[in-house]
């Protein structure tokens, strides 16, 4: 059975319990005492709280009747008082009754980002090399957190190795000079090599015969297609809607279109938006 994260602290052991265990987790230590009713009152709300962290949090509680000199050495003067370590530091306190809410408002800045667990996951799939995963993860830590500058760059680098140059750099734009690290200096060179290598002989050619020949929708289709294999997919996406729109008995421009569009990782804006305009060309 996995260990309670609700512990009643005594000289024995506090230091294991503060000092080291707020390496790990934050702990909240709770002085209280038997003949203090707003103690009771605020007991079960912070139980509910680390009940609902087991992970993150440890509920220590001091009984100031019981563990005095403990009590002493914090300088309580009334009860309840409530302090945050992490650390071994003290983060935060307050004394009297606070509700649920105005507690999570405290601790909030000491409990990890409901950003991490997609920011982890986004890191393996770019280690793995799977970059239509990392960027559907780094895309769902961006929009909880879009000022996490590790959700960014992870965004950017997904975005680079998923062929979303314009959207990889418009993110680049965003990070400072202070964060322009090695990650930023890797993406920045994965753009570059990325812009190198998407204007392909084959790519050039074809844009030069759709240039002779604009109401070729052969053509047109056949440069789409290399437009794709090269992660260029709005040009794609954009001339197979232009056979659409000019040449309807071209039906495999809406087979292809399809294609390419639900290849498009979850979370990509573009998918959205080229399906909202698919639907409004069909409908």
């Amino acid at each position: 059975m996995a260990q309670s994260n609700i512990v009643d602290i005594t000289l024995q052991n506090f230091q294991q319990v503060l000092l080291e265990g707020s390496k790990e987790r934050l702990v909240i230590i709770d002085f209280w005492a038997d003949w203090c009713e707003p103690c009771k009152q605020l007991m079960p709300v912070l139980e509910r709280i680390a009940s609902q962290y087991p992970d993150d949090i440890t509920l220590a509680k001091i009984n100031c009747d019981e563990q005095q000199e403990l009590a002493m050495q914090f300088g309580v003067r009334s009860l309840p008082t409530v302090a945050f370590f992490k650390d071994g530091q003290p983060v935060d306190s307050f004394a009297g009754v606070k509700s649920e809410t105005e507690i999570m408002t405290m601790l909030e800045p000491h409990l990890p980002s409901p950003a991490d667990s997609f920011i982890q996951n986004a890191q393996q799939a770019l280690a793995e090399g799977n970059a239509a995963e990392a960027y559907t993860q780094a895309k769902q830590a961006f929009d909880i957190d879009s000022s996490n500058m590790t959700a960014i760059k992870l965004l950017a680098e997904a975005a680079v190795d998923h062929g979303r140059l314009a959207q990889a750099k418009e993110l680049a734009a965003t990070i400072p000079m202070v964060e322009q690290d090695s990650d930023y200096q890797r993406i920045m060179s994965k753009i570059e090599l990325a812009e190198d290598s998407a204007d392909s002989p084959e790519i050039k050619a074809l844009q030069a015969q759709v240039e002779e020949e604009p109401d070729n929708s052969e053509l047109k289709i056949k440069l789409a297609l290399q437009l794709h294999q090269s992660h260029r997919d709005e040009e794609a996406i954009s001339l197979l809607f232009e056979v659409m729109r000019k040449d309807p008995a071209r039906t495999e421009a809406k087979k292809y279109a399809l294609d390419v569009i639900n290849q498009l990782p979850d979370g990509d804006p573009l998918a959205s938006k080229a399906r909202r305009t698919l639907y409004s060309m069909m409908y």
